[in-house]
């Protein structure tokens, strides 16, 4: 075997060459070449070359250790199945009738079965059809994209959801536990750990939002501007707390990352490394002066989160800045805490008929009744409405949204400002994949930008994995990872991005 090395002597011409002793590979002088160049890869792929499995930058898979995925889909995700099935079987001895028991106990052997082809990297298998809207969607994607791949080689992001997916196929399949969440309490008992945060800002919304009397206009419109900023950040930060990542964490953690004082936020903002809140800002300030508009909600984590996010949408609705809010759920548990119509429900409900703070003064119930009474008024006269789209919980990326679903897109499109929140969702519009930190935002996230009749879309987003968009300059993200190793996962960060889109023109789909 013949191997190149610059720095090679070659034998005298015409001397024998003698094999005792001999390396054991033929070395050349390449001193009078050109030198090594340092080649880049043709990124981004070009739109027709782009789909699940080769997105327009290289795609993070759990076989790389340096990234993320590595600690997710090795770790992570069997240590949140292992919770998944305590709680089961905690659930299983809270049952007497024996046909119902016996079926739980053949989820939990599917459970079981899961956690034994996410541990032994199993090859993706189609879903079965369990009479889901998305079974065409997921069997599709994988027969096309990621046949012979498995839990580690296909995209993390793709390889996540479907252990969701899977997940949700444990108990669809059955006859007396397919609505069953196995994340629910979870999701329920952070939210009563969230008390501090809760009345704080129940105790300052309770009563509808009013202007004093004897300002002007341009001072009221400061003042509408200054409550918007703060309760952007409001629901910004909000999306601290994550189950998926933060399953063991104490009261006095949860209380810290939900801290919603003024200091707090101001300490805070500088933390935003892509802020467009003044444009955005502009942005929904339009809105009124075209009588009003749509807002959506693509929403992220039930619980407080969701909580943050409809305490915004009533500020919206008050000031006149959005006539309509619609929210974007899931269809059943994903992702550990993202929010579904029992979430939903179950947040508005334990708001007006509640006791689930003991500790609460009777002043602080009834502002949360108050709020939550307010809330409820609004879904029965449409101001507000829910929705949960099959795509929402599939594995693909929202570039392949205007394709997979012109449905929802189209729907989309209609709307005046799309709000994308959390770090899934900013995952999915970004196609997860390692793009350069300066990448703007409209060019990260494809035709959702630039689609003829895309809507305004923005990121609320703190940082907990390894795709970083729309910073000033890659030498941030560089610092960044000299000086503080792991700030991508820590929350500690976020990103505020907008893309103006092409809304008011004909959506037009191949």
């Amino acid at each position: 075997m013949a191997s190149l090395h610059p720095n090679a002597a070659a034998p005298p011409p015409g001397e024998p060459t003698s094999t005792q002793g001999a390396p054991s590979k033929m070395t050349l002088s390449l001193g009078h070449l050109p030198k090594r160049q340092d080649i880049r890869g043709p990124w981004p792929r070009t739109p027709s070359r782009v789909d699940p499995n080769n997105p327009p930058w290289p795609a993070y898979r759990g076989y790389h250790e340096y990234s993320f995925a590595h600690a997710t889909m090795g770790v992570r995700l069997p240590t949140i199945l292992g919770k998944a099935i305590e709680d089961t079987m905690k659930t299983l001895n809270e049952q007497s009738a024996e046909d119902q028991v016996t079926d739980l106990l053949a989820c939990i052997e599917r459970m079981d079965g899961l956690m034994t082809d996410l541990s032994g990297n199993a090859k993706l298998r189609p879903i079965i059809d369990d009479g889901e809207a998305d079974v065409a969607l997921w069997n599709k994607a994988i027969a096309k994209y990621f046949q012979g791949k498995d839990f580690m080689n296909a995209p993390w992001l793709f390889a996540e959801a479907y252990k969701y997916r899977r997940l949700r196929e444990c108990f669809s399949v059955s006859k007396y536990w397919r609505d069953y969440d196995v994340f629910f309490r979870q999701k329920c008992d952070t939210f009563s750990r969230s008390a501090d945060a809760v009345f704080e800002l129940s105790m300052r919304f309770a009563e509808p939002f009013k202007h004093s009397e004897n300002m002007s206009d341009a001072e009221k419109l400061e003042a509408e501007r200054l409550m918007f900023h703060e309760l952007t950040q409001i629901c910004l930060w909000g999306n601290s707390t994550d189950l998926s990542l933060l399953i063991n964490m104490t009261e006095d953690q949860i209380k810290s990352l939900q801290s919603t004082g003024g200091d707090h936020l101001a300490a805070t903002e500088k933390n935003i490394l892509g802020n467009q809140m003044p444009q955005l800002w502009e942005t929904v300030k339009e809105l009124r002066q075209k009588t009003g508009g749509r807002i959506d909600f693509v929403l992220d984590n039930a619980g407080f989160e969701l909580y943050c996010d409809c305490v915004y949408a009533d500020f919206l609705i008050q000031s006149g800045l959005a006539k309509q809010v619609r929210f974007h759920g899931k269809r059943y548990p994903w992702f550990v805490s993202d929010v579904t119509k029992k979430d939903w429900e179950w947040l508005l409900n334990t708001m007006v008929y509640g006791y689930l703070f003991p500790k609460a003064t009777e002043q602080e119930r009834e502002s949360l009744r108050r709020m939550g009474a307010r809330w409820k008024q609004y879904e029965k006269e449409g101001k507000w409405v829910y929705e949960a789209h099959p795509f929402w919980c599939t594995g693909y990326t929202f570039w392949e949204l205007h394709g997979e679903a012109p449905d929802l897109f189209l729907h989309l499109s209609r709307s005046d400002l799309v709000i994308f929140k959390g770090d899934l969702n900013h995952r999915k519009l970004t196609y997860d994949c390692a793009a350069p930190a300066s990448t703007p935002f409209d060019v990260a996230i494809g035709p959702m930008a630039n689609a003829a009749g895309a809507p305004k879309v923005c990121s609320m987003r703190t940082i907990k994995s390894d795709v970083v968009v729309g910073l000033e300059s890659d030498e941030l993200a560089e610092k960044l990872d000299n000086e503080e190793e792991g700030w991508k996962i820590s929350g500690k960060y976020a990103v505020v991005l907008l893309s103006e889109g092409r809304p008011g023109e004909k959506v037009r789909f191949a």
